[in-house]
């Protein structure tokens, strides 16, 4: 039986404290006993729900307010609000321990059972208790089948007209979708069985009020951009994107939706509590809201784990705590998620199980979740016996059929994210390289910069300053110089030493832009100083991720490009140096490129975890160096350092220079598929880059080091059937879940130690994700066929056990 507790606030405020009543009873039935307390005046208690408040909605998250502004333009924190909302909890509790409560707090510990169902009802009229989280007080939480709901100090009984459907019938309001992704809820709302749903879009007043005084509805649902004024009196929905509507507003049609049945309203959208307290006077049986701004994600995740809980047979106080705390889990991604639900409750009304509001179905059908599970395994020894090679040819069909989809859907490019991302991880795990000893970085600093104010810098470089440096480097007879920073422009007249260094230094490479016509970027001009034969283009390959995990060699640039460089910069720079060892650039007969022994294929739109890439150019996959880290692979040495003397002749003889920025004030700095110690994107200056890319064309000419390569299209397909044909085999032949999930593990550690064997010791990448996706799918599907049609479920076995004994 479940336990109605009731407390009751009368007139106080913060500043003179609450006298409160504690009322215990049977659902549907009289107080058994009431008792007296009062809270005392505690004035910082909603100066620290104010400051959590504001803080929580200045967080950085998209939300579903319209009309709720930003209350400060400094972006709050994840960590500021956890603190203040630790804070906040541990300061209700305190207040709610007073002394003079605790004659009330007694009598619940008293009366109420760790394992009774509980309803407590809190009834005020006053909106900064109603504001407040009680659903952190110490009580609540001790008793894990109780939930808090609020409740107007007046409400009436509601005599409903008689219902003669079965299904439950809900009205599903989606409004103004600005901003915010409403298609979940309504695909949500659409998994549940025997209803009857009728969505109106974005409709205009007239058509819900319409709908509302036509049709007997048990839910009304919303989702869309709503608000709460500040005083929490009134509150607005956003119909569509042009009207907007207060309660009083849809009062007569709302009051007629209640008379003719409607038990329950679901606001799943932001700062809902001035809804529900202008809900309240039409006495409405049970509101569900959400008290603050709502992220998307926190919105359908409660919607999802509500309706699954309430339908399978949950009360609907057990299931919005179910939901509610289920949305802990997103506390790490959105803090305070698991605040923001709140039940407001005609006190009169009883809430309805799913099954009173009208549902007839048959036994056991429930709302299902997306995410299936694997349904349990048989374990009886006559299974054997029954299964015949017809039922392991089936399963091994079943297998295919599932990894022949995987597989599809990976060619659409589907998984391509989370392959990368797997891909990514696998290279981190790769033991470090010897450092680069055929290059040499000069950065330039933010110290090199400042030293050149006087100079008036177009840039980090000024003409004044690259003259000192290229007269220093050429004593110490460089192999080859590469300039990776752009100079648009020409030399100052009163420096034609420096013109005519630039003219004439044949070892001296320049970068410049190509044009790009689909990021509309116009491209950057190349030196004018310096020829085309001289000119190499910086462009990159950047994933949707903005991570550069491809090496561009070689394109084909638009006429209209400033740049019309042909040759990436890392590729002119590593042929001149590679010419010295009369090593030239030759294509083979199907048009790949051949530097020595060593052949670079070029990427094709389906290689590897990439499906449906644009792969223009000559592209390959870039094979990170790292030594310690990605940007301590090659020696590196300041501007300064070499302007003033202080680099040794023999770090810069016969070796490839690279001058290029590292100035944080450039901002010239590329993602890499590397993590840092702080688990953040590892980010490397671009002249870094372009060491890399260098260092990858030496290396593989001139150490025979391995280039990033994939399997042809035909072995991954084989490869991800045969996890599948493994999975169906192994739900085949094991029968016990024990082993079954022990044999899952040890499969998938090997899957993952294969594909990081291939890559370090042939630095191949071979398909990680789908065999995995495969293999649990085949494994779920398998269970599934096993169980249901090929007759070798459990209960089958009993019978015919049972059977043979009676005789």
């Amino acid at each position: 039986m479940t336990k109605l507790v009731v407390l009751k606030f009368g007139k106080g405020s913060f500043e003179a404290g609450f006298p409160v009543t504690l009322q215990i009873g049977e659902e549907n039935s009289r107080a058994e006993t009431e008792v007296i307390g009062e809270l005392p005046p505690d004035e910082e208690l909603p100066l620290n729900f104010n400051c959590w408040q504001t803080i929580y909605r200045n967080l950085d998250f998209s939300a579903r307010p319209k009309g709720l502004p930003k209350l400060q333009k400094v972006i709050s924190t994840d960590g500021e609000c956890l603190q203040v909302a630790q804070k906040l909890r541990d300061r209700l509790n305190q207040w709610l321990q007073s002394q003079t409560f605790r004659n009330i707090r007694e009598k619940w510990l008293e009366k109420l059972q760790k394992h009774d169902q509980i309803r407590v009802i809190l009834q005020t009229e006053d909106y900064q208790l109603q504001k407040l989280p009680w659903h952190l007080w110490e009580l609540i939480e001790r008793y894990p089948n109780a939930e808090i709901a609020l409740a107007a100090p007046s409400y009436e009984k509601v005599s409903f007209l008689p219902k003669s459907a079965t299904k439950v019938k809900i009205l599903a309001l989606l409004g103004d979708s600005h901003g915010v992704d409403i298609a979940t809820d309504r695909q949500l709302l659409e998994q549940l069985p025997d209803t009857n749903i009728h969505f109106l879009v974005e409709p205009s007043c007239e058509d819900l009020t319409d709908n509302l005084w036509q049709q007997n509805w048990d839910i009304l649902f919303f989702a869309g951009h709503s608000s709460s004024h500040s005083t929490g009196e009134t509150g607005q929905i956003y119909i569509n994107q042009t009207e907007s509507l207060t309660i009083s507003q849809l009062k007569y049609a709302l009051k007629q939706a209640v008379e003719r049945g409607l038990k329950l309203a679901i606001f799943n959208s932001c700062d809902g509590l001035g809804l529900a307290r202008e809900f309240a006077s039409l006495q409405i049986p049970q509101l569900i809201i959400m008290r603050e701004p709502v992220p998307d994600r926190v919105a359908q995740t409660f919607l999802k784990h509500f309706l699954q809980a309430y339908s399978q047979g949950q009360s609907l106080y057990l299931a919005v705590r179910i939901a509610r705390e289920r949305l802990q889990g997103l506390d790490g991604q959105f803090p305070c998620a698991s605040w923001l639900p709140v039940i407001y409750q005609n006190l009169a009304e009883i809430p309805p199980s799913w099954d009173e509001l009208g549902i007839g179905r048959g036994q056991g059908e429930r709302f299902v979740s997306p995410s299936p599970s694997i349904p349990s395994f048989v374990e009886n020894s006559t299974n054997k016996a029954k299964r015949s090679k017809f039922h392991l040819l089936w399963l091994i069909f079943i297998s295919l059929i599932t990894g022949g989809l995987v597989v599809s859907v990976r060619y659409l490019g589907m998984l391509q994210k989370m392959e990368l991302q797997a891909f990514d991880r696998l290279q981190e795990l790769r033991p470090d390289e010897e450092p680069e000893s055929r290059l040499l970085v000069v950065t330039i600093t933010e110290e090199d910069v400042q030293s050149q104010s006087q100079e008036r810098p177009q840039g980090s470089l000024s003409d004044e300053s690259l003259l000192k440096l290229l007269k220093k480097l050429e004593a110490y007879q460089p192999r080859v110089i590469g300039l990776d920073i752009y100079r648009d422009r020409s030399v100052k007249s009163d420096l034609p030493e420096l013109q005519k260094y630039l003219y004439n230094n044949k070892h001296l490479v320049s970068v410049c832009r190509v044009s790009d016509p689909l990021s509309e970027h116009p491209g950057i001009k190349p030196p004018p100083e310096i020829s085309l034969e001289r000119l190499g283009f910086s462009d990159l390959v950047l994933d949707p991720d903005n991570i550069v995990r491809r090496h561009l060699l070689a394109l084909t640039p638009p006429p209209s490009s400033p740049c019309k460089a042909s040759y990436s910069f890392s590729v002119q720079l590593a042929l001149r140096y590679l010419a010295a060892n009369n090593i030239s650039l030759k294509f083979t007969s199907d048009g790949a490129w051949k530097l020595g022994e060593t052949t670079f294929k070029p990427l094709t739109a389906h290689t590897g975890g990439y499906q449906g890439i644009d792969a223009s150019g000559h592209q390959i996959l870039l094979n990170y160096r790292s030594h310690r880290s990605l940007k301590t692979f090659v020696p590196q040495v300041t501007l300064t350092e070499v302007v003033t003397g202080k680099v040794n002749a023999s770090t810069i003889k016969n070796r490839i220079v690279l001058i290029g920025t590292t100035a944080q004030s450039f901002q010239d700095y590329s993602s890499t598929p590397y993590i840092t110690s702080e688990r953040s994107i590892e980010k490397i200056p671009g002249v870094v880059l372009q060491a890399q890319m260098i260092s990858q064309l030496l290396s593989a000419v001139l150490d025979e080091r391995s280039l990033l390569s994939t399997w042809y299209l035909w072995q991954e397909i084989i490869w991800i059937l045969a996890w599948s044909v493994t999975a169906s085999l192994l739900v085949y032949y094991i029968e016990r879940l024990f082993y079954l999930t022990i044999l899952t593990g040890i499969a998938i550690a090997s899957l993952y130690g294969i594909c990081l064997i291939f890559l370090i010791k042939w630095s191949i990448w071979i398909p990680f994700v789908p065999p995995i996706i495969s293999f649990m799918i085949t494994m779920i599907v398998t269970a599934y066929f096993m169980k249901n049609y090929l007759n070798l479920s459990k209960p089958a076995q009993i019978f015919v056990i049972t059977k043979n004994r009676d005789e």
